[in-house]
């Protein structure tokens, strides 16, 4: 279903890595995508036009490598990756178990470009520890997850979609994050949390962000999230849609980019969101459950 005919042209060529790289991603082709993903690139940035959403325990290195078979142009993300989990052995591992540690939560074959790595957390300094480590294995872009309902998540420690509720701190976490990387960092979102699903909340959450730091990309899932013990599987069927705030969004921002996600599940939604106006589409477990 990936094979869209809106889909930009000659993606995948800037992307093409020669066949004798080593089969993990190393520092070295961090070059080769710096220039064209660079925040302080005089080109206006261009969302993806089409892209498959972090999903935990799903979007891992097997599956990209079976999307990337599937599509050269569908841009992947992985699975949210907590920053405290690759700093917080820092200070334990040295040299070869460092690396070792680090790759297995950050390395993959350079054929999975474009790709984009979602941190999760809500500690500044971790963050910007986390997209320091990062940099070196060439990620196209780096994007921070608040729009986790999980309790796991979202019920420790200001994770997840609770960070929707703190847009300073948020704001001041993808400035740390933009300050340890050279390629676009990108925040996804609900269009609001419990109570807190006004509109104008939404807008004040965006704007202190994109005001804060250099975040120009939101990615935009149209359903508010309830805590308080709701499942994930709950909170992606019993609120409801409102497409009408993510197209609100890309009205009243006309600076700044939204890619729209949630409920879009074939190539007839994407395509219709595309042609409303969206700056770009993701979709999710549609793309798992029929590549």
């Amino acid at each position: 279903m990936w094979c869209l005919p809106t889909v930009r042209p000659n993606v995948s060529e800037m992307f093409k890595c020669s066949s004798s790289l080593r089969r993990f991603h190393s520092p070295m082709l961090k070059q080769a995508t710096a220039a064209r993903f660079s925040t302080t690139s005089s080109s206006p940035y261009l969302p993806p036009l089409f892209s498959v959403a972090p999903m935990m325990e799903w979007t891992d290195n097997h599956y990209r490598t079976l999307a990337r078979i599937i599509t050269k142009h569908a841009w992947l993300y992985t699975e949210m990756i907590a920053a405290q989990t690759l700093i917080h052995q820092q200070t334990n591992l040295t040299g070869l178990l460092l690396v070792l540690h680090q790759d297995r939560f950050l390395a993959f074959s350079p054929q999975q470009h474009p790709i984009v790595l979602q941190l999760g957390g809500s500690n500044v300094e971790s963050l910007a520890k986390a997209a320091k480590l990062s940099h070196p294995y060439g990620y196209d872009e780096i994007n921070l997850n608040c729009g986790c309902p999980s309790p796991k998540v979202a019920g420790h420690g200001c994770f997840g979609v609770t960070l929707m509720l703190n847009p300073k701190l948020v704001g001041e976490a993808m400035s740390a994050i933009a300050d340890n990387t050279n390629v676009p960092v990108t925040v996804k979102c609900r269009i609001g949390v419990d109570d807190h699903d006004s509109y104008d909340e939404l807008c004040d959450f965006v704007y202190k962000v994109s005001t804060l730091s250099p975040t120009r990309h939101f990615i935009v899932h149209s359903r508010k999230a309830l805590l308080g013990g709701i499942s994930p599987a709950d909170n992606r069927r019993i609120p409801p849609l409102k497409y009408e705030y993510y197209y609100a969004l890309a009205r009243d921002f006309p600076d700044l980019k939204f890619t729209i996600n949630g409920g879009i599940t074939s190539v007839s939604k994407v395509n219709a969101a595309l042609e409303k106006g969206a700056h770009g589409v993701m979709v999710g477990r549609a793309a798992y459950n029929n590549p």
